[in-house]
């Protein structure tokens, strides 16, 4: 667990992970029969529920082919994350997500960024990589994200930040205070103005402000708002009557 997932993938190689996928394949149910298909086109390479893959046993130019599909695979699912939703304020707002029928692209993206995802209606997730002006989030900055009076994300179960770093395989960012979430759970402080501002830097904005702060890393990152059990009627994330605001950069 100590490993990023995808370079554990890498590491495989095509021959180890279409052997490890033909094992689990005997393993559980029988696929759905919307999926008949793939398994069909998947056996055509030797890719069978319950048969060790043999990579040696295709042709020359098929092996060949082959050989550089984990790294291409993983390339393609990064450049397609934004298929899990639109881009509203810099954000990504997450729809259809743990229903996908046949989209095996949105599931592999969600599989390999955010492991399994609740229904939209269970949960929704939005996450941005850049700030107001379109820049790529980075630790070198300090950042700010605020509600306005009575708009903090309208849930009927809880709400919550969590932050990963983009050069480490979105994973959790150490630091000293051991903080990963920034949620009313933390006793938030609220402007005068009833609005409410949270900070994302590396550096502590201050002991009065840091019930509000999310420890940011030194290079790229990703804030996600994760909103558990969402409103269904205005305002509500998952009709786009409520969106979140964008992240601004501290001048």
């Amino acid at each position: 667990m100590t490993e990023k997932p995808q370079q554990v993938i890498l590491d495989m190689g095509t021959r180890g992970y279409f052997d490890m996928l033909a094992d689990l394949m005997c393993k559980t149910a029988p696929a759905a029969e919307q999926d008949a298909p793939i398994v069909a086109k998947m056996a055509e390479i030797g890719i069978e529920p319950c048969k060790p893959f043999d990579l040696g046993a295709l042709d020359k130019d098929v092996q060949d082919a082959l050989e550089a599909l984990p790294k291409e695979a993983l390339d393609k699912i990064e450049a397609n994350r934004d298929i899990t939703g639109k881009k509203v304020n810099g954000w990504v707002i997450t729809k259809g997500l743990g229903e996908y029928g046949t989209n095996y692209l949105k599931r592999a993206v969600v599989a390999a960024f955010g492991w399994p995802a609740n229904r939209e209606k269970d949960a929704v997730y939005p996450y941005t990589e850049v700030d107001s002006k379109g820049e790529t989030l980075s630790g070198a900055n300090k950042y700010t994200l605020t509600f306005a009076k009575e708009q903090t994300p309208p849930v009927k179960g809880f709400w919550s930040i969590t932050m990963y770093e983009i050069d480490n395989g979105w994973w959790f960012t150490p630091n000293k205070l051991n903080k990963f979430t920034v949620s009313p759970r933390n006793d938030l402080e609220y402007n005068d103005d009833g609005s409410l501002t949270l900070y994302f830097q590396q550096e502590s904005p201050g002991k009065d402000k840091e019930a509000n702060w999310l420890p940011a890393p030194k290079g790229a990152f990703i804030p996600m708002l994760r909103m558990y059990w969402p409103q269904e009627s205005d305002p509500s994330i998952l009709d786009g009557s409520w969106t979140p605001p964008a992240v601004e950069k501290a001048e």
